[in-house]
């Protein structure tokens, strides 16, 4: 008996994915199909959640957060709260998931969990309590803030910078003063302008001492030859005479093999009154 061979004309032919007589047709019918997709992709939206979480340790920044809660869902954004002065964390933040459902159950569990030898505090916030910025600049990467007054201040100045300074200080305090004596208040302070009459005085004296030291220097190859300076030196130089014909004698300290040895002394005795008796 012979085996019957399908012949490939028999096969079925592979059908369109679309068998519309009109291209009208098949135009509407698609529009239908992406309507009812999209309606179906709208009531499986999924409403985002917030979470709190307090009681954070110390070196925990964003990278390790955003992957320790990422194993409960997806997490879409993360605030942690910085010192705008030095940057450290405060210790707490915010963490937004993509559904609701998983924040309520990150809230639930994370509520007093032990981490790193503290009790992490989670709490579920309500979409009404959520500012609307939040979560601004979340996204940037976060650098150590660059203090530009700090710097401004501690600058090196110049010496035309430092007059301009001083003029500037010295005006408002005259300013002050004057609005103090037109609202009838009688009160003095220093100010600045005592402290620059100090530094003025410090730097008269301090000039004058240079003077007399360079005009009594021998090792000036122009000294200054004044009756006054002719004085000065001479003085000097009696009182390094008198200095030098002063005569000191050290005597050497007596060594302990050559001291003599001092005598014990002997306790007092005291007469027997029992005997006398």
């Amino acid at each position: 008996m012979a085996a019957v061979v399908p012949s490939s004309a028999s096969a079925p032919a592979p059908s369109p994915s679309f068998l519309a007589l009109e291209p009208q047709l098949q135009r509407d019918f698609q529009q239908k199909v992406q309507r009812v997709r999209k309606s179906r992709a709208a009531k499986e939206e999924l409403t985002p959640g917030v979470v709190y979480i307090g009681h954070l340790p110390r070196g925990l920044c964003e990278p390790q957060i955003h992957q320790y809660f990422e194993q409960f869902g997806t997490v879409t954004r993360l605030r942690l709260s910085r010192s705008k002065k030095t940057g450290t964390s405060k210790g707490y933040g915010f963490i937004e998931f993509e559904s609701d459902d998983v924040a309520k159950i990150v809230a639930d569990t994370m509520n007093n969990y032990l981490f790193s030898e503290r009790l992490l505090k989670c709490q579920f916030i309500a979409p009404e309590r959520v500012h609307k910025n939040l979560f601004k600049n979340s996204n940037r990467i976060f650098r150590k803030p660059s203090q530009p007054a700090v710097r401004r201040y501690n600058r090196i100045r110049s010496l035309v910078q430092k007059a301009k300074m001083t003029k500037r200080l010295l005006r408002k305090e005259k300013l002050l003063r004057k609005r103090l004596a037109e609202k009838g208040l009688d009160y003095d302070f220093p100010g600045f302008a005592a402290q620059e009459r100090s530094l003025k005085r410090k730097k008269v004296k301090t000039s004058k001492e240079s003077e007399v030291d360079i005009s009594l220097s021998s090792q000036d190859p122009t000294p200054v030859c004044t009756p006054t300076v002719l004085e000065h030196r001479r003085a000097a130089q009696v009182d390094s005479d008198a200095e030098d014909n002063e005569i000191t004698l050290k005597v050497p300290l007596a060594s302990t093999k050559n001291s003599v040895p001092r005598t014990k002394k002997h306790p007092r005795k005291r007469p027997n009154l029992k005997k006398r008796k």
